[in-house]
């Protein structure tokens, strides 16, 4: 039944934009295989049921109407909230390939983009509402009647138009040009009465629908989304290094990428709103066709036109620069780490930041912090270490196990359970540490995957403090990904889908998903106000645990091959160490004290605390370019002195 497995387990945090494109080759039976497939693979549902049903309705009518601009809630309530009756009946048809339902809800769509134009043709462009903001649109559920639907279309309209008007004439026009266009462009796919091409889309949709209601991380990719989504797992891609935010007034830069092009170019900023890539408008564009705009070949120049704030708070105006960047590899080898030092009197501090977990022939995390650290100890009298883990999603599981391993003994670092229930441990089998000095570890709520492995393992073993945010992000799974079984490389016509096959665990036996890893000093960061995590995606799976294993038992080797195992491997195994506890309240009391009488960090907590959309960047206004960083400096140095005091 399976094809061919992509079987690298990677724990990136990722998320998936829907495209348009070429449909898949499926038809009924094709579509009941591969959820069969699928639940056979899942790490929690094995059959479809009630709720999963109920579950990929919602999700089916937010593939047709994501911006709920179509749809009113007497179309779709009975989608929206199925008795038990309505789920068996849909259920007992799925199970024998029969989605007709899908198909009453896509005609329900057809005749709501009808309706929807002509509700626009009430709209008065001379008396759109002023003043409209894009947080507005945010959460949004479907209207209840189609006054309410006019008031939403007038509004959208409304903050579309504002937008253009702060460009020039012919941006103006291509403008409203693209956002009409993109509209029409989605809504003739929906409208296409080729009786086959509509089959495809409705079905390629059900398993869009009902991949996404298994948990978080499932979904099914058609051809199209397929390929793009493999040229961003396995190939180099050329941009500008910045991740961008659709507002429907543009694409708001929420981070620039350290070491990339923009980075380097030092003229895009964090909250600039780009609204068009080389003369060509952006707004009312999708994500994914405005980012393939902004990437290019190497070395190739892209003029962003955008739209910047300036001015002081009570005095902020609009302006509109043309800034060109070089595009070049957004993943830079130089910026897959980070190694410096803080002085300490006579004695150093080192700091290494990691930005993601990877390997390659040349090179490897796990490897090149490794070097850095000797070079840190050859260089100076090294006293303790910061492993800043912030914004590091995730990466190779093995090379999660081998950074672990720079700062422990051997020892279990992660198990994996999968769909069979079955756990396998991943170990360290070195031994010899890279660092067994001070340690600690610094994470937001944007850590996640593979940084949470090493955050929490090294927690469990009591190696290291963890400081930064209150938690981490939560991601305990892991993922695979189908491959064509022809010709390497090549995507499969019915289109592949990743699949959920189980939790990580570390040798406590936890499990970071939904919960995250919980800080043993908090020290709010940019991202300690928003909404970030696992536990609020979807549906998430649940927590669990299994049993510790600190003493590794070894009951995932083969009963024969044990004692042999046993004698080469189990002495000196890691210990649990209590080496920072009788400091850790002393360390807490005084970073609350200087956070406290720090008035550029209370500054910056009161702006957390009314605009939580603030981002990394909004630290350098506040008298420091890392106020994180600069206080968790200052805990290491309490600790080297409280440790040499002891």
């Amino acid at each position: 039944m399976y094809r061919k497995l992509f079987f690298t387990l990677f724990l990136f945090l990722s998320t998936w934009t829907i495209t348009e494109g070429k449909l898949p080759e499926i038809d009924s039976p094709k579509v009941l295989e591969k959820v069969h497939e699928i639940m056979k693979a899942h790490a929690s549902y094995k059959e479809m049921s009630g709720e999963l049903i109920s579950r990929a309705f919602l999700n089916y009518l937010d593939e047709l109407d994501p911006n709920k601009t179509y749809f009113i809630l007497s179309d779709i309530e009975e989608y929206l909230k199925p008795s038990d009756e309505q789920q068996n009946r849909a259920l007992a048809k799925f199970n024998q390939g029969d989605f007709g339902v899908f198909s009453d809800i896509h005609d329900r769509m057809i005749a709501a983009i009808h309706r929807r134009h002509e509700i626009e043709k009430k709209i008065d462009l001379n008396q759109l509402p002023e003043k409209v903001l894009p947080e507005e649109f945010k959460d949004m559920d479907w209207v209840s009647t189609e006054e309410e639907l006019l008031t939403r279309l007038n509004r959208i309209k409304a903050l579309q138009i504002e937008t253009s008007l702060k460009l020039n004439e012919e941006f103006r026009e291509k403008s409203l040009q693209r956002i009409q266009k993109h509209q029409k462009k989605y809504e003739e796919v929906i409208l296409d009465n080729d009786p086959i091409h509509r089959k495809q889309l409705v079905l390629s949709n059900v398993l869009k629908a009902t991949t996404a209601a298994l948990d978080a991380h499932t979904a099914y990719f058609t051809p199209e989304e397929a390929t793009q989504f493999m040229i961003g797992v396995q190939q180099r891609l050329f941009g500008i290094g910045a991740q961008l935010r659709d507002d429907l007034n543009g694409f708001s830069v929420i981070k620039i990428i350290e070491g990339g092009p923009a980075a380097l170019g030092k003229q895009l900023k964090a909250k600039d709103r780009i609204v068009a890539v080389d003369g060509e408008p952006v707004v009312g564009m999708d994500i994914i066709s405005a980012v393939e705009l902004i990437r290019g070949k190497e070395n190739t120049p892209v003029v962003l036109t955008v739209i910047r704030e300036v001015g002081e708070d009570d005095k902020k105006e609009e302006e509109q620069l043309d800034i060109t960047i070089i595009r070049a590899e957004v993943v830079l080898k130089e910026t897959r780490f980070e190694s410096s030092y803080e002085p300490f009197g006579h004695d150093a501090i080192g700091y290494l930041k990691l930005y993601s977990f990877y390997q390659d022939p040349e090179s490897s995390s796990a490897k090149d912090l490794e070097g850095a650290i000797e070079n840190l100890k050859k260089e100076h009298n090294l006293k303790g270490l910061v492993l800043d883990l912030r914004y590091n999603t995730g990466g190779l599981l093995s090379q999660a196990v081998d950074v672990t391993g720079l700062f422990i003994k051997k020892g279990v670092v992660v198990a994996i359970k999968d769909s069979t229930e079955s756990i396998q441990y991943l170990r360290n089998l070195n031994g010899k540490m890279a660092w067994d000095g001070p340690l600690v570890v610094l994470v937001n709520r944007a850590s996640a995957s593979a940084s949470e492995i090493v955050a929490q393992t090294l927690q469990d073993y009591g190696r290291a403090i963890i400081v930064g945010d209150d938690h981490t992000y939560g991601k305990g799974s892991f993922q695979t990904f189908t491959l064509n079984a022809g010709k390497e490389g090549t995507v499969n016509p019915e289109g592949e889908y990743k699949v959920t096959r189980g939790r990580y665990y570390t040798v406590s036996g936890k499990t970071p998903q939904l919960t995250g890893v919980a800080s043993d000093i908090i020290l709010p960061g940019p991202l300690s106000e928003l909404d970030i995590g696992e536990k609020f995606s979807k549906y998430p799976l649940e927590n669990d645990s299994i049993k510790a294993n600190f003493d590794d038992d070894l009951s995932d080797v083969p009963y024969s091959q044990r004692q042999r195992i046993r004698a080469l491997y189990k002495f000196d195994l890691q210990k649990i160490l209590t080496t920072y506890k009788p400091y850790l309240e002393n360390l807490k009391s005084n970073a609350e004290y200087r956070v406290d009488q720090n008035n550029n960090y209370q500054t910056f907590l009161k702006e957390l605390k009314k605009d939580n959309t603030v981002e990394e960047e909004t630290e350098k206004h506040f008298g420091h370019n890392d106020l994180q960083l600069t206080e968790t400096y200052n805990i290491m140095k309490d600790l080297i002195v409280l440790m040499n005091s002891a």
